[in-house]
């Protein structure tokens, strides 16, 4: 086995017979650590959240996550109404007016000797 698991695996012992042995003597005391860590932990990640809002780019992803939460919602009522979609016909015929078809010179070969 590596050396760093060896060390992982002692380290970890090591923190279960410590909890274990502040678990049995002092309880009380435990759980007071437990929730000072929490509100800690908790008062972090607000600091947090409220710095990342106030950079530049927090708006760009703010922005993301609404649209992509917009488009899963657009695909979740687009197959839903698959089969209520299909049976409605159309109201008017759509045109493809925006195209148009281009003729070309096709019997007038290029002459390949000039470069």
């Amino acid at each position: 086995m590596n050396v760093r698991n060896w060390i992982v695996g002692i380290v970890s012992i090591l923190a279960l017979i410590g909890l274990g042995s502040f678990m049995f003597n002092n309880p009380a005391g435990l759980f007071k650590q437990l929730l000072f860590m929490g509100i800690a932990v908790a008062a972090f990640y607000v600091i947090y959240r409220i710095w990342m809002s106030k950079r530049p780019g927090g708006n760009d992803r703010r922005s993301f996550a609404k649209a992509a939460k917009l488009s899963k919602r657009r695909n979740r009522r687009a197959g839903e109404n698959v089969r209520n979609h299909a049976l409605k016909k159309p109201l008017r015929k759509k045109s493809a007016a925006h195209l148009t078809v281009i003729e070309g010179k096709k019997s007038k070969k290029k002459d390949r000797a000039i470069f």
